[in-house]
């Protein structure tokens, strides 16, 4: 046995008292989510008064591109996450650890093949997304980077994930901090004073990124910690590739969803705007960027949730797998109640932030206005939907991810700006999260009365269930 396992053992998700665990896996978690989302935050503070309003725009248009490439992986990611979780529930290590040896392998192949790809049909890609002429230059310039930086981004997001969920929630916030402190401090020294702008930006990024790249890597080649590559192991398992992709399709469809649906605002802020489109775009930017902000702090906490569902999931502890759900629903509208106060009361201070354009704040403003009017209750369908990913129901996740961001978004989105304009863009999104949480909320209700009768029958799950 190895000297760290005694404070780095997974084990203890399956005795220690659920409150304990939450703040424990967390923390880490909502620390490195705020630092992550506070990077974005100030990224775009950077590009918006370093570049411009128009660069602002340009980086509002990569949006859909960045949501695929998060897309491709965290359908590694997470898939390979919440198997390894069960995997321990179970007791099976030696498969956990072959789970990793497979992770790292597709997101290298994932990065070469999308990333590639993607940098040959750049410009067409960007204009199909709503760039134009005045911001396809920053956000080509942008996306160069980023996408040539993929095989990076990939593998520290990837083995990242792993890392908190085979029980080092402290190490995995710490190579976010890496990743974002190495990001804030470079990239005003590439904007400012080399001049390299909106590319600086994405520099900085990478850095970043390589930065923690190195540090979850050099994690899972020491044979101290409690799971770690092994030579021994398959490195390409079909079956193991088949559930982390059946798992994973949840959080890549609703990344997915998330660059259709920004597609669709982008073109119709560029309709119903007029000859201020672009700066409308902009506007979307800054509240979209507020908006992860308090949602990424929910990523957080239910990340922290998510070994301690799959453990006890896998492990047959049905009561514990319910509190821990209780308790991330009361975190989550928590967090999205405060997020809508906040955007109420200082709409102009948020946009003032990023802009000194005052016809960027006053559009803004009522992007806040109108938007957050239901957003408390999107912190209960995002904790719910990551909920079913969790135990390893990827179905019902996918549909409620749909839901939100497909299904009621989009026809929204089609039909109310004919009537209200660019408030009908704003309102389509509140009602969409509205109507997304209402869906949730049954199917929770009715899976949970067929859980419980499965359990009251069956004490303990069968280990070839996932």
């Amino acid at each position: 046995m190895n000297k760290s396992r005694p404070n780095s053992d997974p084990t203890i998700l399956g005795t220690r008292p659920i409150g304990r665990l939450l703040m424990q896996y967390s923390v880490p978690a909502v620390i490195a989510s705020v630092v992550t989302s506070l990077y974005n935050i100030i990224d775009s503070i950077f590009i918006g008064r370093g570049v411009g309003a128009m660069a602002i725009a340009g980086l509002a248009i990569t949006f859909p591109l960045m949501n695929l490439v998060i897309a491709f992986c965290m359908l590694i990611a997470v898939g390979g996450a919440t198997i390894t979780s069960i995997f321990m529930g179970q007791k099976n290590i030696a498969r956990a650890s072959e789970v990793i040896n497979n992770v790292l392998t597709l997101c290298l192949i994932h990065s070469l093949i999308f990333g590639g790809t993607t940098l040959i049909f750049l410009d067409p890609i960007l204009l199909f997304f709503g760039a134009t002429a005045e911001t396809l230059p920053y956000a080509r310039e942008f996306m160069q980077v980023i996408l040539a930086g993929t095989p990076i981004a990939y593998v520290f997001i990837g083995l990242n994930n792993l890392m908190r969920a085979t029980g080092y929630p402290a190490k995995a916030m710490v190579s976010a901090l890496l990743s974002v402190g190495v990001n804030i401090a470079l990239c005003p020294l590439f904007i400012f004073v080399f001049g390299w702008g909106i590319r600086g930006a994405a520099l900085a990024t990478i850095c970043g990124q390589l930065a923690a790249f190195t540090w979850v890597l050099c994690h899972f080649m020491s044979k101290n910690s409690y799971i770690h590559f092994r030579r021994d192991k398959s490195w390409l398992s079909f079956t193991i590739v088949k559930r982390i992709y059946a798992i994973g399709m949840s959080p890549f469809l609703m990344n997915v969803c998330a660059c259709v649906v920004v597609v669709f605002l982008n073109r119709a802020l560029l309709d119903c705007a007029g000859s201020n489109g672009n700066l409308a775009v902009g506007a979307y930017g800054i509240v979209n960027r507020t908006t992860m902000f308090f949602v990424m702090i929910v990523f957080g906490v239910t990340q922290g949730m998510q070994p301690i569902l799959g453990f006890n999931y896998g492990a047959g502890n049905w009561g514990r797998v319910k509190q821990t759900l209780r308790k991330g629903i009361l975190i989550g509208v928590s967090i999205t109640t405060v997020g809508w106060a906040v955007t109420e009361l200082f709409p102009d201070t948020i946009s003032e932030f990023f802009t000194i354009d005052r016809e960027l704040v006053d559009i803004a403003r009522n992007g806040f206005r109108v938007y957050f009017i239901c957003f408390p209750v999107v912190g209960c369908q995002i904790v719910i939907t990551n909920f079913f990913q969790s135990i390893g129901k990827p179905k019902l996740s996918i549909f409620l991810s749909l839901t939100r961001q497909l299904i009621f978004l989009i026809p929204f989105l089609l039909i109310l700006p004919a009537f209200f304009g660019i408030d009908g863009v704003w309102a389509g999104m509140a009602a969409s999260d509205f109507l997304a949480f209402v869906v949730a909320l049954i199917t929770l209700i009715i899976m949970m009365r067929r859980q419980n009768r499965k359990f009251m029958s069956l004490p303990s799950l069968p280990t070839t269930q996932y």
